[in-house]
């Protein structure tokens, strides 16, 4: 190996290692957990972040203003908020006059009316259907624009040469040869690369979908691809000249392909943003290609590495490129000799680029198609024609654009009509550049803020007037749940209907991070966050008496799937198995379906009872107990927990909630998860504290290790005395269909019957009302619903294959509450909410605070920050519909048969979902909080650059304060008045948009 291979080989690894921090990390789909989009770019303040990434990808980071000026005209952000946003953004010379005003007041003007300059075609309809001919004002200002746009030269040649050495010099950095390629033709060779390449690729990381591997796969991704890809009957690169021969010669080393092929691109200087943009080409490939190199063990044995897929990246891109030079100037041609060509051909250049920028009237637009596709030959004097004519029309549009935002600008400015007609030209001028100041980014931010200002004052002043409010004593029952914003309105409506229960909230996997296998399961499933490697495992067994039943209930079960495998998969991969089964099962299959269409939730529920008594119930329990520690790794976990880690678990748990005292009489653990049918996201609907799975066996769990008398025992000489009056139950709430499975109540003693028999039906009726509640977000459901009709529908609605938003998952969240019950207890919340117990008062030194910041912080952030992102722009950083979605290999989804790997959130989930940072308010002193804060550089990177907005509540005054990045705690003094109803049904009935919070009466009695 000489040295400039080495040098290369280095070289590459430094690049791929980069591309870490800029392409998604998502991992396989079947372990979807929520995780910031843009976690490459977190060492960076927000606003910074987001225009990094603007930068890198195109992508839009903020929600369009449009969507923004909605919200004001609705109410939700407040002319005030956005004049707080904009003095607290850090312009300078806010009050400095232009044209006879503050500059605050024509920014916030500019704010308010939006600055879209219209387009050719959009002000022919203005003038004749929107009234522009007869509006005197908007005449003044043509005349205005008019007299300034004639002094100004059409030097269309010098713009258009400026314009081409701009494009030509984004090569390499912003753009791909490609990219220069189709911005002058139109056509886009990556369709054609993204078709040959994903065939390929989705063979060589299939997990288990794929009727065929390439038998060259254990040679690596490149080595597979070469012996292949010139086999296919038919072939895309088929009309490109000796191609299949040019393949079959190419070197065996990756490494070697890179070396010749990129010359050929890009000067060597250029060679690391060249194959960063072409990474960035196909995020999903890509993104999904690079986490398999990096996780090999979560893969199948298949060898993956960057190099190979770069390899044929960029030979597929240097291909296709050649070949539509070739079309598009007559001769072969490389980059520089393109860039020289273009020089001296403006004309066309000109014609072409106004032409990708649109704008154009009808007429010209036409005739620069006709030009461009080739349907008429031109020569220089036809493009040169064209090109004056299309830069005089520009003019006069330009100059029409801008009267009309002129006219909608005075109109927010604090002018009449004949103050504004006799403007000067030169005013005018000034005026517009003063709306213009403020770039796209910077308003979206300025926007952003007054937003998240208008929610966060809702807030603060619903947590002032609230502390008045104190929680019931003497629970008859308290209630664990997932800190999840969806489980707010279940513990709201529960202590409504039962006022007397305490609730409480807590990462779903109750401090309790395990692998586990249940009874049915073939291996093992870590229940606990993905930072989070488990070293022990808890297995399902079945109950003394019980063997002959299991091995019955596996065999039988054994047998159903053995047949739904052979049936519905393997018969489609013969030559004649699949029409042979499609014929015989034609009629079965319309009877199915016609039931699952019309009665959903009676047909699943049937078939769910079906399964049950086909494969028969094994009466089950948790190998709960090790009889002595072992040396436990990932790879070989120890089978059970001993005493002494059982107590440590408990009792950690336990004093983080607050509950160390005060037991009563039932415990009980809920954890949760979502089912649905036909749903490749599923895993993002359940618990991310369980890694994206249900948290029902982590709850079960932890009750039957609390209510072991040797835990008990140890934990009484650690200061916690769990009373024998007190029994700890489990359940698993289904957020979909607002079902409860329990576990093991065959085991609670009799004297607890009774208060099982209460807290059983209180949490049904609380999570009908939940089920009611939910469906008034949910456009196909009936409005106002009884709890009765609510839990019929989204039962429904989880059994319902065609179903594409069978819950709207973690839509809507906005805040998260690290406090004490007290501080929400009897507030509406509309479901946007996580709340985490902390009891403050027995957090003298902020141990227990901290940890639950470490934990919560990111899992919370995590789940924000990637609604955020596949909100602001589903198309690159979400997946689009789940309409077109086609699994891909058990790793991922794309869109129909041929697209990018799609990544983020479906269209579907984040359809009602309002893009704002977390506010997360912890019950603390500030001066404590600064300290952790200061010690743990996770924490300080998530709130010093501002990816959540954080604050806290005093638990002595109840004063709140915000923290500013750069700027420390400012205290809050704002508007405490506070909508009061009795119950949440009286607030939320008949609504379907978002709802401030309300005080509520009923649930605290």
């Amino acid at each position: 190996m000489d040295e400039r291979e080495l040098s290369l080989r280095e070289r590459l690894a430094h690049w791929v290692e980069h591309l870490t921090h800029v392409l998604p990390a998502q991992a396989p789909i079947r372990d979807f957990v929520h995780h910031n989009t843009l976690h490459g770019f977190q060492h960076l303040p927000f606003a910074d972040a987001l225009a990094a990434a603007h930068a890198l990808t195109g992508a839009g980071t903020y929600w369009p203003e449009q969507r923004f000026r909605d919200c004001l005209a609705r109410g939700r952000v407040s002319r005030d908020d956005l004049a707080a946003a904009l003095a607290d953004f850090g312009l300078a010379g806010l009050d400095e006059p232009v044209a006879g005003l503050a500059r605050r007041d024509i920014l916030l003007a500019s704010l308010i009316v939006g600055n879209e300059r219209p387009d050719a075609s959009r002000l022919a309809w203005l003038h004749a259907e929107g009234g522009l001919a007869d509006d005197p004002v908007f005449a003044h200002f043509a005349r205005c624009t008019a007299a300034v746009s004639a002094g100004s030269e059409n030097d269309w040649r010098s713009a258009a040469s400026q314009r081409w050495a701009a494009l030509c010099a984004k090569v390499g950095q912003a753009w791909t040869w490609r990219s220069l390629l189709e911005h002058l033709s139109g056509e886009d060779v990556l369709e054609k690369v993204r078709s040959i390449l994903q065939r390929h690729l989705a063979a060589h990381l299939d997990l288990g979908l794929a009727a065929w591997r390439n038998p060259r796969r254990s040679a690596g991704f490149y080595a597979a691809w070469k012996a292949s890809a010139g086999l296919d009957v038919q072939w895309e690169l088929d009309e490109l000249p000796n191609v299949r021969d040019e393949i079959l010669h190419l070197p065996g080393d990756p490494l070697a392909v890179l070396a010749e092929e990129l010359p050929r691109l890009v000067p060597e200087t250029l060679w690391h943003g060249y194959l960063e943009r072409l990474a960035l080409e196909l995020p999903g490939w890509s993104g999904m290609f690079l986490w398999r190199e990096r996780n090999p063990g979560r893969g199948d044995g298949t060898p993956v590495a960057m190099a190979d897929y770069l390899a044929v990246r960029v030979l597929l891109e240097r291909l296709l490129c050649d070949d539509l030079a070739r079309r598009l100037t007559g001769a072969p041609m490389d980059l520089s000799e393109l860039q020289a060509h273009y020089g001296e051909h403006l004309a066309e250049f000109f014609v072409r680029d106004a032409w990708r920028q649109g704008g154009l009237a009808e007429a010209e637009a036409h005739r620069a198609a006709g030009l461009i596709h080739g349907g008429e030959k031109a020569g220089l004097a036809v493009w040169t024609s064209l090109a004056e004519g299309i830069a005089g029309q520009a003019t006069e549009s330009a100059a029409l654009a801008d009267a009309w935002r002129l006219a909608a600008l005075s109109r927010e400015l604090p002018w009449g009509e004949a103050d504004t007609v006799r403007l000067e030209p030169a005013t005018a001028v000034q005026l517009l550049a003063c709306a213009d100041s403020l770039s796209p980014l910077q308003r979206g931010q300025i926007w952003l803020e007054a937003y998240e200002r208008h929610y966060r004052e809702q807030i603060f002043s619903a947590l002032v007037a609230n502390r008045r409010l104190a929680s019931p004593s003497s629970p008859s029952a308290q209630v664990v749940m997932c800190m999840d914003d969806r489980e707010e309105g279940t513990r709201r409506h529960l202590e409504e209907i039962a006022p007397s229960v305490h609730t409480y909230g807590a990462a779903g996997f109750f401090g309790v991070p395990m692998y586990w296998q249940g009874i049915d399961d073939a291996k093992r499933t870590a229940l606990c966050p993905v930072v989070v490697q488990p070293r022990h495992l808890l297995r399902e067994r079945e109950l003394a008496g019980e063997e002959k039943a299991r091995v019955r209930h596996a065999i039988r079960r054994e047998r159903r799937l053995r047949w739904r495998e052979a049936l519905y998969q393997k018969t489609r991969r013969t030559l004649f198995g699949g029409t042979a089964f499609s014929m015989l099962a034609g009629l079965p299959a319309l009877g199915a379906l016609a039931a699952v269409s019309l009665n959903p939730a009676v047909f699943g529920e049937s078939l769910q009872r079906w399964r049950e008594r086909h494969d028969g119930r094994v009466d089950s329990e948790v190998a709960l107990t090790a009889l002595e520690a072992s040396e436990a790794t990932p790879e070989s976990p120890q089978l059970g927990f001993t005493d002494a880690e059982q107590i440590d678990r408990v009792e950690g748990f336990l004093r983080t909630i607050g509950l160390t005292a005060g037991f009563a009489p039932l415990v009980l653990m809920f954890g949760h998860g979502s089912s649905s049918r036909n749903n490749p996201h599923l895993s993002a609907y359940d618990c991310g504290a369980c890694s994206g799975r249900h948290g029902g066996p982590n709850a079960r769990v932890f009750a039957a290790m609390a209510n072991r008398a040797e835990v008990r025992a140890g934990l009484a000489v650690r200061g916690i005395v769990v009373p024998e009056s007190t029994w700890f139950v489990a359940a698993e709430h289904n957020t979909c269909d607002d079902g409860v499975e329990w576990y093991d109540l065959d085991t609670v003693p009799d004297r607890f019957q009774a208060a099982l028999d209460t807290l059983v039906g209180q949490i049904a009726e609380a999570c009908r009302a939940h089920a009611a509640e939910r469906c008034r977000r949910l456009a196909s459901a009936p409005p106002r619903l009884s709890p009765w009709q609510g839990r019929r529908h989204v039962t429904g609605r989880a059994h319902d294959i065609s179903q594409a938003r069978p819950e709207l998952g973690h839509a809507t969240n906005a805040a998260a509450f690290i406090g004490r019950r007290s501080m929400s207890r009897g507030l509406f919340l509309d479901r946007r909410v996580f709340l985490i117990s902390y009891d403050p008062t027995d957090d003298i030194d902020g141990q227990i605070v901290e940890s639950i910041l470490l934990a919560a912080g990111p899992v919370g952030a995590g789940i924000s920050l990637e609604y955020y992102f596949s909100t602001v722009d589903n198309e690159r950083f979400g997946c689009g519909s789940k309409i077109t979605h086609n699994l891909t290999g058990l790793f991922g989804v794309m869109e129909g048969a041929d697209s990018d790997l799609r990544t983020g959130l479906p269209l579907q989930m984040v359809e009602i979902h309002e893009p704002m940072r977390l506010l997360v308010v912890v019950e603390q002193e500030p001066e404590l909080l600064d300290v952790i804060v200061q010690r743990q550089p996770a924490l300080r990177e998530l709130i010093d650059n501002g990816w959540i907005v954080f604050a806290s509540q005093s638990p002595c005054t109840a004063a709140v304060q915000l923290y500013r990045p750069g700027r420390g705690w400012q205290p809050w003094a704002g508007d405490t008045v506070l909508p009061q109803v009795a119950r949440s049904v009286d607030w939320f009935a008949g609504e379907s948009e978002a709802l401030p919070p309300a005080q509520l009466l009923g649930g605290v009695a």
